[in-house]
Formats: C-alpha cells, structure tokens, sequence
C-alpha cells in the first residue's frame, strides 16, 4: 500500500525496546491500518521472546475526522449530518477506542502508544494516569498548569493564571485507548493550534456543558510549535515508559 505524506515525516528516534515514529498528516484510515501493524509486531516480538515496550506513533490527522466509539449512545452526541460535516471537509469514522465521540485534525497532536502492558506490568488504570501525568508535565513546561479531573478521562486547566472560581476548567487533551492481549492501541489528542470550532459539531466526550480548549488559545503568542511539542510530550512519555520497564529488570 502507497501512503502519501503532505509533510515528510521526520526519521524514527529510537531507545531501547522502544521506537518514536512521526508520521506526518495522515488520514484517520491510514493511521488506524499502521497501528494494527506496529500492534502485530509487538506481539509477534513477545511470543518471540524479545519482547520490546512498543512504539509511540505520532500523527495529526488530515482531513480532519470525527471518531465515534461503539459505545451505546455515541452517536446521539453528534450534532451535525453526515452531509454538512463533509461540505466543510470532515469525515465520519467509526472506531473500537473506548470513549464517546470526538474529533480529530490539523494543530491537534495524536499519539498511539503500541505499549505491551504485560511487559510493564501495569493495569489499564495506570496506563491511564501515565498518559495523563505526561500530558499534565508537557503542558506545565510550557507555562500552562493543567490537572485531572475527577471521574473524567482526559487533561483539563484553568489557563494560564488562576481563572474566576465559578469557572470549570476546560478540556485541552483527550483519551480513549483500546488494548489487545494487553498491548495498547490508540491513545490521546493534545491540542495545540487545533480549530476549536469544529467542536462544535459534537457534544465532545459526551461531557454536556464542558468547553474544549488548546495551548493557543489559552497561552496565546507563547504556544509552541507541533514540532516543540511533539519532542517534549514523547520524549515525557518516553522516559515514563522506560521507568515503568526498569522496575521489572531481566
């Protein structure tokens, strides 16, 4: 299969049993179909007996997409037709993440995670807080505090400087993940210089009232570029990843 690239994607960094993979803008599709390779290959590199922590495949994502999860009553967070959505060049995509429904496009950093959960050790919760601690110390290295939030997956903040106390922190990374013999697929969404009225067209996470926000609006001329942020957030993910493996020696 020939794939296109609109950007040329950089050369892999490696580390050991672990690879960072950028790869560009790419279609929702042809993302998908790469990370069911990169998965294979974990796997095939367990049962080989060399098994390796994965992968990070890093992508935005072009056209921009709409993803809707099996979940019962995904789709009713949609707000918009089929129709509309791609007269502004949106597409639909179902996908097997867990979550709800969101959206997907240039200025937004996707990261899928290949990650053997077996090798590591580690549970499905803690994989969560791991995505979201590297998120959360991404943010904090370029000037915006951002934190959890009780019972909702994902990586919220107040901006910048202490916001009114009557104001609910607004979401700027999304999560939802899949795992298969305990190796990961998919992952998260950080956005960055993302067109945030796109939103608009879902009821994002299915979370009714809660605004979705990104490092431009809230920081402003101080946003970093995809490349900044691309090194920072891997290279966060990286080490955290690797100080997961190396509490299990041999």
């Amino acid at each position: 299969m020939s794939i296109s690239h609109p950007i040329p994607p950089t050369p892999p960094h490696h580390h050991p049993d672990l690879r960072i993979i950028d790869l560009g803008r790419l279609s929702y599709a042809a993302a998908f179909d790469l990370q069911l390779m990169h998965h294979a290959e974990v796997l095939e590199a367990r049962e080989a007996g060399v098994p390796e922590i994965g992968r990070l495949l890093l992508v935005e994502h072009d056209p921009p997409v709409i993803t809707i999860s099996r979940r019962p009553g995904a789709r009713d967070n949609l707000r918009a037709s089929e129709s509309f959505l791609a007269s502004r060049g949106i597409t639909l995509a179902e996908t097997d993440r867990g979550g709800d429904i969101t959206y997907h496009g240039p200025g937004q950093l996707v990261i899928y995670p290949i990650i053997d959960l077996n090798l590591l050790k580690l549970g499905l919760h803690g994989y969560m807080r791991l995505l979201e601690e590297a998120v959360i110390t991404c943010c904090a290295a370029f000037g915006l505090p951002c934190s959890r939030e009780h019972g909702a997956t994902g990586v919220w903040t107040d901006g910048p400087r202490a916001s009114a106390p009557d104001q609910q922190p607004r979401k700027i990374a999304a999560m939802g993940v899949r795992v298969r013999r305990w190796v990961t697929m998919h992952g998260l969404a950080l956005n960055i210089s993302t067109n945030l009225t796109h939103f608009a067209h879902i009821i994002p996470c299915g979370l009714v009232g809660r605004e979705v926000t990104s490092l431009e609006r809230e920081l402003g001329p101080k946003c970093p570029t995809m490349v900044e942020v691309k090194r920072v957030l891997s290279n966060e993910l990286s080490a955290a990843l690797r100080a997961e493996r190396a509490k299990w020696p041999g």
